[in-house]
């Protein structure tokens, strides 16, 4: 566990991608094939299932700390981590107690809690604290939880991993996506060498677009590029190989029991084949709003009502595998040519093909993005005909021209405490628009301000809060900030009757009064429907999946 805390300290406290690659390929190199497996785990983003609640944790610390409660949590509040917080507290410098790897931790020590009584789990935790330093303790607090997260990426560990057992990255890449298990044997087939070996389940890492920021025209000739749809859903991968059907998200969780219409669709597809793809509530009047398919998302089945109301296509737009070949290397152009063919092929309409658009100028084509409102989609892609299907975000082959995002002025009303390096600041806050003369919250946000802007905001809220619920303080209606968001719908779970989409900050708009604030009906206007009534009954919730590119 020491060398494993030792890795976690010299990633959280450099920016440079070399000095972490370095640094994890130097502990793979040193660890043995059990600890570097759960290491991997760890550090490509998985995470055990919560054994212990953080309330449950805070109860602990307060009963085995001699400080006043009243102390403990105001060092919470300002240090914003309650494993942190307990590390502070209670572990020791130089405390090691004793040394088991990382792999005995998770294997002997934290994950058989999950069985114990719960008088024998604090004692045991309790232990924990008392005897490990604070690396050790904040890592086992974090691990308890399941909240830990390492500051790097999968392509960064990819290339540790990579360098270390001396392979090509995307190999590496495509070997740790899907499930897997973090043991001995699991490490082995990670850095042996290449076989060809296939394991019937595994994903593609996705092809990631960037956005277009500058002028279309600017890309040259139209000719050479594809321009497609931006569809606003669940970005997806469906697999069909040796018999078996698997439909992965991005966020690598199979989703395939929650879109069983799919699943069966994609029985009838040729055996070796892969689909990128998205999925989108799809009804006999086309595309739906995306609150709908949040119905689908969080539910792990779907009964039959469900599946009425709410019925979903995966629309394919790129293909990685044909006949059990891996084609990414092949040119967007060719890929899609079969794409087309297999698709065409399969003949059902649960699974489609994404629309190719025709334009012989980029003034054309801006002209039918202009439609992309009414569509109910983002705005277009773009790829380069000569594309290969890459690994994550390579600039320059694919791009997201996004249409312009919805605004709105809205008055900030509560502001919060930030979380990790934020917990001194205040810098997660709920705006309001005006309903007659009172203000009824829209939308919860915390990015868009520079660190400056930060620093001065939060200055002004500690002069001007009037009252404080817990950790968030009310403040004086005064400043006005532009909101964008990427979509809106109808929804009965909030108090305004709408729901937002991923609400950022656009600029602080310090020339505008309170007064001066957008009204609820003017936000409603901007609600793009072809039937309010339809959907007057959704239920909005957190997506888990993310969107398109």
């Amino acid at each position: 566990m020491q060398s494993f805390s030792r890795l976690y300290q010299t990633l959280d406290q450099t920016t440079s991608t070399n000095a972490k690659v370095a640094a994890m390929a130097q502990y793979f190199d040193e660890a043995d094939a059990r600890d570097a497996a759960w290491a991997a785990y760890f550090l490509s983003g998985r995470r055990l299932k919560r054994l212990i609640g953080a309330a449950t944790l805070r109860e602990w610390l307060k009963a085995s700390c001699d400080l006043p409660e009243w102390l403990i949590d105001d060092t919470y509040a300002s240090v914003g981590d309650l494993a942190e917080t307990i590390a502070l507290l209670i572990a020791r410098p130089g405390n090691a107690g004793e040394e088991h790897s990382l792999a005995n931790w998770v294997e002997q020590q934290i994950l058989p809690l999950r069985e114990q009584e719960h008088e024998l789990q604090q004692r045991t935790v309790c232990s924990w604290w008392q005897t490990q330093n604070y690396e050790q303790c904040y890592i086992i607090n974090k691990l308890l939880t399941g909240a830990l997260r390492v500051g790097v990426s999968q392509i960064l560990l990819a290339r540790a991993v990579a360098e270390q057992a001396n392979l090509p990255r995307e190999l590496i890449l495509h070997r740790l996506m899907g499930e897997w298990t973090p043991d001995v044997s699991f490490w082995q087939q990670l850095v042996s060498a290449d076989t060809g070996e296939s394991v019937p389940s595994r994903p593609y890492p996705f092809c990631l677009a960037s956005p277009l920021e500058a002028e279309a025209d600017t890309l040259g000739d139209v000719r050479e590029w594809i321009a497609e749809w931006k569809w606003d859903g669940i970005r997806a991968q469906l697999i069909r190989r040796q018999g078996q059907t698997y439909c992965w998200s991005r966020g690598e969780e199979l989703i395939g029991p929650r879109f069983p219409e799919i699943e069966a669709a994609a029985a009838g597809l040729p055996d070796g084949t892969v689909l990128d793809g998205e999925i989108l509530p799809w009804n006999e009047n086309g595309v739906m709003p995306f609150a709908q398919l949040q119905r689908r998302i969080g539910r792990k089945t779907v009964g039959k009502k469900l599946l009425t109301e709410v019925p979903c296509i995966f629309l394919g737009y790129d293909m990685m595998e044909s006949q059990t070949n891996d084609i990414r290397s092949q040119s967007f152009e060719q890929r899609y040519a079969q794409l087309q063919q297999t698709v065409n092929t399969l003949d059902n309409e649960a699974i489609r093909l994404s629309t190719v658009l025709s334009a012989a100028s980029w003034q054309e084509l801006a002209e039918q993005r202009q439609q992309s409102r009414d569509r109910q989609v983002e705005g277009l892609m773009l790829k380069h005909v000569s594309s290969k299907y890459e690994t994550g975000r390579k600039r320059g082959l694919w791009w997201k021209w996004k249409v312009e995002p919805y605004t709105v002025d809205a008055v900030m009303l509560y502001a919060q405490a930030g979380h990790g390096k934020r917990a001194n600041l205040y810098t997660d806050y709920t705006f309001g628009v005006w309903q007659g003369d009172k203000l009824v919250p829209i939308a919860k946000a915390y990015s868009g301000l520079d660190n400056k802007e930060i620093a001065e905001l939060d200055k002004w809220i500690r002069k001007h809060t009037l009252e404080k619920f817990g950790p968030v303080r009310s403040v004086e209606m005064q400043q006005v900030f532009e909101l964008a968001f990427e979509g809106i719908n109808i929804s009965t779970r909030h108090k305004s009757g709408i729901a937002v989409r991923f609400p950022r900050i656009a600029r602080w708009r310090r020339d505008l009064g309170p007064k001066d604030a957008d009204t609820l009906d003017q936000v409603k206007a901007l609600v793009q429907i072809n039937d309010v009534a339809d959907i007057a009954d959704t239920q909005v919730s957190k997506s888990t999946g993310n969107s398109t590119s």
